[in-house]
C-alpha cells in the first residue's frame, strides 16, 4: 500500500472498507447528477424563459467537459498524487453545485456545469484508480461489486429523487443537495485516505493534451447533435471529419511519447483489450434500454417522469443486490461463467422487451427491466475487473482513464446510432401502418362517426370535427409508430448483448494472486 510518507509497499490482504465507502460516496454524488438534472429541465426553461435548444446546453456542457477532463485523470493522479486530485475534483464539483442552484439565468448555469464536470469528470476515474491502489487484487470483484452499485443504481435513483424534488419541494433541491454531502465526504477523504505515490520525472505530454481536447470535445459533440441535426448535415461533417483527424493525430503521438496522457500499449494486452471491447458493446446495448425506456414511458405513453423512474428503480436493485454477490463469486472462479451467464440473460431480457406495446401493463416493463437488472449485476463487473486486474499497478490511474472515456465515448455512440435508429424506424412503421388502415372499413367508418360526434358535441363544425377525428386516428397510428421503432431498437441491444456474450469466452480465468497486475 502506499503510505503518508510515500513508501510503496503492497496492498494489504484486507479491505479498508470506510475508506472504499467513503471513495463510493463522491461517485455515486458525479453518476446522481447525470441523470437527476434532466428531470428539471422544462421546470428552468419556463424560469429561464429560454427555448428547448438553449436549455440543452444544461446537460450538453457537463458531458462535454466530462469527455475532454476525463483522459488527464491518470496523469493527474500520477503527478500530483491521487488524494489531492480528488479533495480538488470534489471541491470544484460542490462548488459548481452551489453556483447552478444560484444561477440567476441560462449563461450561469451553463457556466456553473463546467465547473460541475471539470470535478465530476475526474471522480470516477480517479476513485477507480485509488481503489486499484489500496486493495489487494484478490479482493477487486467484491470491491467492484460494490463499486459498481453506486455507478448503476444512481442513474436510477436520479429520476426519482429528481422527479420528487421538482413536483413537490424546489428544483433547486437537484444541486444543493450535493453540497452538504460533498463536504462530509471531503472531510472524510481528507481524514481517512493517505496520498499516493508521486511519478517523477514524468514529461507533460502537452500535444496528446491538445490533440485528445480537440477530438474527444468534436466527436462528443458531433454525437450529441446528430439526432437532431442529421449525419449528413455539414456542421455534423466537419466535427466528425475534425475528430477523425485529431484522434489519429492523438493515436501517433501517444504510440511515440514515454510518458502518454492515455498509454495505448495497454490494448496489447488481449485480456485488458477484450475487456474494453465487451464493455463498449454492452454500454451501446446497456444505453438502449436506458435511453430510450424513459422515452417510451414518458413521451409515447404519456406517463410522468417519476413514473419513469418507479418503473426503472426495481431493475437498480436488482443490480445493486447482484453486484457485490457476482464480485465475490468472480473472486473464487473468475470472470468467463459469470459475464456469459450475466450478458445472456441481458440478451434475452433485452429481446423479450421487443414484445412492448401501448397496451403491457407496467408491472410487466418492471420485471423485465429486473430480469435485466439481474443480468447487469451478474455480467458487467466481472468484465471490467477482469479488465483491470491484468494492468500493473503502476499503470492502474491510466488503465483507469482509458476505461473510463472509452465507456463514455461508447456510451454517446450508442444513443446517437439507436436515436438516429429509432427515427428511421419510426418513419417506416408509420407508413406501414398508414399504409395498411382500412379507411372504407366499417370499424374505421364508425370510430370516425363516434369521433365526430364527440367533436359537434363540443360545439365544433362537421368539417372541423372530421378533421380532428381523423388527427385523432392518425395520431394513435403515430403512438404505435413509436413504441414498434423503440422495439426494434430493443432488438438491437439484444444482439449486442448476444455479440458480448460471445466474446466472454476469450476472457481467461486467472487466479488471484497471479494476475499481472499484481506485478
Amino acid at each position: 500500500m502506499l503510505t503518508d510518507n510515500g513508501t510503496n509497499e503492497e496492498a494489504p490482504e484486507v479491505v479498508n472498507w470506510p475508506v472504499v465507502f467513503v471513495i463510493i460516496i463522491g461517485v455515486f454524488m458525479a453518476m446522481l447528477d447525470s441523470s437527476i438534472v434532466n428531470v428539471a429541465l422544462p421546470k428552468m426553461m419556463a424560469v429561464f424563459g429560454v427555448s428547448a435548444d438553449a436549455i440543452t446546453w444544461v446537460p450538453n456542457a457537463y458531458m462535454l467537459t466530462m469527455g475532454v477532463i476525463m483522459p488527464l485523470s491518470g496523469y493527474l493522479g500520477d503527478t500530483f498524487g491521487y488524494k489531492r486530485c480528488l479533495l480538488i475534483t470534489l471541491t470544484l464539483f460542490v462548488l459548481g453545485s452551489a453556483i447552478s442552484g444560484l444561477a440567476w439565468n441560462i449563461n450561469s448555469m451553463i457556466a456553473a456545469r463546467v465547473i460541475q464536470a471539470l470535478g465530476g469528470g475526474l471522480i470516477q476515474p480517479l476513485a477507480m484508480a485509488v481503489l486499484y491502489k489500496i486493495c489487494p487484487r484478490g479482493k477487486m470483484g467484491m470491491v467492484l461489486g460494490v463499486f459498481g452499485v453506486s455507478a448503476m443504481a444512481a442513474p436510477a435513483i436520479g429520476p426519482v429523487l429528481g422527479g420528487y424534488l421538482v413536483q413537490y419541494a424546489d428544483w433547486h433541491l437537484i444541486y444543493y443537495i450535493n453540497v452538504p454531502i460533498g463536504i462530509i465526504n471531503l472531510f472524510l477523504v481528507q481524514r481517512l485516505l493517505s496520498e499516493t505515490e508521486l511519478s517523477k520525472g514524468e514529461r507533460l505530454d502537452l500535444n496528446g493534451i491538445i490533440l485528445s481536447t480537440i477530438g474527444f470535445f468534436t466527436l462528443l459533440f458531433a454525437l450529441n447533435q446528430s439526432s437532431s441535426l442529421g449525419w449528413s448535415n455539414p456542421e455534423i461533417v466537419v466535427l466528425l471529419l475534425v475528430a477523425a483527424l485529431s484522434l489519429t493525430g492523438f493515436v501517433v503521438n501517444e504510440l511515440r511519447v514515454p510518458d502518454p496522457i492515455l498509454d495505448l500499449r495497454l490494448f496489447l494486452n488481449p485480456i485488458f483489450a477484450i475487456g474494453n471491447i465487451i464493455m463498449g458493446i454492452v454500454v451501446v446495448g446497456m444505453f438502449a434500454v436506458l435511453f430510450l425506456m424513459p422515452l417510451l414511458i414518458q413521451n409515447v405513453l404519456g406517463q410522468t417522469a417519476m413514473t419513469s423512474g418507479l418503473i426503472t428503480f426495481p431493475a437498480a436493485i436488482a443490480q445493486g443486490v447482484l453486484m457485490p454477490i457476482s464480485g465475490r463469486i468472480f473472486d473464487k472462479y473468475g470472470a468467463r461463467a459469470l459475464s456469459i451467464a450475466g450478458l445472456a440473460i441481458v440478451a434475452w431480457a433485452s429481446y423479450m422487451m421487443h414484445t412492448i406495446s401501448g397496451f403491457t401493463a407496467f408491472s410487466t416493463i418492471t420485471m423485465w427491466m429486473m430480469i435485466r437488472g439481474v443480468g447487469i449485476g451478474l455480467g458487467m463487473m466481472p468484465v471490467m475487473t477482469a479488465c483491470m486486474n491484468v494492468v500493473p499497478r503502476p499503470l492502474v490511474g491510466r488503465a483507469s482513464a482509458m476505461f473510463n472515456v472509452s465507456k463514455q465515448i461508447f456510451a454517446s455512440f450508442g444513443i446517437a446510432v439507436l436515436t438516429t435508429v429509432m427515427q428511421n424506424r419510426q418513419v417506416y412503421h408509420y407508413a406501414q401502418l398508414a399504409h395498411s388502415l382500412n379507411t372504407s372499413s366499417p370499424a374505421f367508418s364508425s370510430m370516425q362517426k363516434a369521433l365526430s360526434g364527440i367533436a359537434s358535441q363540443l360545439g365544433i363544425g362537421a368539417g372541423a370535427g372530421k378533421a380532428l377525428s381523423l388527427s385523432v386516428i392518425y395520431g394513435k397510428v403515430a403512438t404505435l409508430a413509436a413504441v414498434q421503432a423503440i422495439d426494434d431498437c430493443f432488438v438491437i441491444a439484444a444482439v449486442l448483448c448476444a455479440m458480448a456474450m460471445v466474446l466472454c469466452f476469450f476472457l481467461k480465468d486467472r487466479k488471484p494472486g497471479v494476475s499481472a497486475g499484481d506485478a
